[in-house]
């Protein structure tokens, strides 16, 4: 049985940082694709950043340069460090997993296994 289970979230306000973690059963972070999705309310899911294996990492447009996505092997987590947050990044936060990408890696359709979701809340 596939558990994700997200731990992070919170209040900061604009220019602050957070760090969310997922913490992962029934999957091999090391091997599948690990995601972050978000989704603020009327909004579309959106890919945040995605890691296959250490150094294979992708990464919305939005969040480039500011936000990390990494893995713990050895206690099979996926870390996003959040830096410079803006209101805009402001949603629920969502770890997604899969063995494999057909459309591509911020598509959510391609993910199998979702977490239950922690809210990041940015205040100007």
């Amino acid at each position: 049985q596939v558990q994700l289970v997200e731990s992070g979230g919170g209040s900061v306000q604009a220019g602050g940082s957070l760090t969310l973690s997922c913490a992962a059963s029934g999957v091999t972070v090391s091997r599948d694709w690990m995601a972050w999705f978000r989704q603020a309310p009327g909004k579309n899911r959106e890919g945040v950043a995605a890691i296959k294996q250490l150094g294979n990492t992708r990464y919305g447009d939005s969040v480039k340069g500011r936000f990390t996505i990494s893995l713990d092997s050895a206690n099979n987590r996926v870390y996003l460090q959040m830096h410079s947050l803006k209101v805009d990044d402001a949603a629920t936060y969502y770890c997604a997993a899969t063995g494999l990408l057909i459309r591509g890696w911020d598509d959510p359709t391609d993910y199998n296994y979702w977490g239950q979701g922690t809210q990041v809340t940015v205040s100007s």
